[in-house]
């Protein structure tokens, strides 16, 4: 049986690498390429070598066309600008895409599900099991428990992190939402600061830590008067993403178009 081939775009970041390792580490697949930006240092290096492995004889490349054209599915957790590129290029090669990547607009959102009425997109903000897992539990607390209760959401990452609040904090925030049967948009609050006045009775409230090299903490509050309910994930190795992005790929490599997200590939 023939290996899948899969492809990662932003090849040399800290996701790209556990990619690249995760993908060489899974029976059946193998590693199609990997590209990076114009000017980036890592251009034109060994991908094995980039990622601690044997050589590969694949280089990084900075044109990921032909990287697309070699893979049944291309793994994306970069920034939004090279996402929205990449699902373009997805498109014209016919090629399946994982994106992890976050941060996101609504502009940036509606070119994502243009492209998946031609390719299939698997997208999401965090794709370890135990977040996704936590979404499910905490969507089930949220319709369990009245708005007595204050949702809170509090994430902590590396302070190399450059959006907030993050991705699994939204998807967290949004699987509360749907539990009360809200719309997230209109009960989402972020970043207070001054005077902010008194809590409004059912808003979704989001705080953001940056420090030190945190791979991801995320809690969920549910806060009423004298008793509280937390339900806490705690990552300590990017490679829990990484295993959840190749898992998948695996998944995602037949399918036709249409846009997934993790609940989908592990059945939630």
């Amino acid at each position: 049986m023939t290996d899948l081939q899969f492809g990662v775009v932003g090849c040399a970041g800290r996701m790209g690498i556990n990619l690249l390792r995760q993908i060489a580490a899974t029976e059946g697949c193998a590693i199609a390429g990997g590209s990076e930006r114009l000017g980036h240092d890592d251009l034109g290096r060994d991908l094995g070598e980039l990622a601690g492995l044997d050589k590969l004889g694949l280089m990084v490349e900075a044109d990921p066309r032909a990287m697309f054209e070699r893979a049944a599915v291309v793994l994306d957790f970069t920034i939004p600008a090279a996402t929205v590129t990449h699902a373009a290029l997805a498109v014209e090669t016919k090629t399946n895409l994982v994106i992890g990547t976050t941060g996101m607009t609504a502009e940036d959102d509606a070119e994502i599900n243009q492209a998946a009425e031609t390719i299939a997109i698997m997208r999401e903000g965090n794709m370890s099991l135990g977040v996704n897992v936590l979404a499910l539990v905490a969507k089930q607390v949220a319709g369990l428990l009245d708005e007595d209760f204050d949702i809170e959401v509090v994430e902590m990452h590396h302070r190399y992190k450059v959006d907030a609040p993050s991705g699994t904090a939204l998807l967290l925030g949004k699987a509360a939402a749907a539990g009360r049967g809200v719309d997230h948009e209109a009960v989402a609050i972020g970043g207070r600061h001054g005077i902010t006045g008194e809590r409004r009775r059912g808003d979704i409230g989001y705080a953001a830590l940056r420090g030190g090299n945190v791979a991801g903490e995320h809690t969920v509050i549910f806060a009423a008067d004298d008793e509280r309910v937390e339900l806490s994930h705690k990552a300590t190795d990017r490679a829990i993403f990484a295993r959840g992005g190749v898992r998948a790929a695996r998944w995602l490599a037949d399918k036709e178009n249409g846009l997934y997200g993790m609940a989908d590939v592990l059945g939630l």
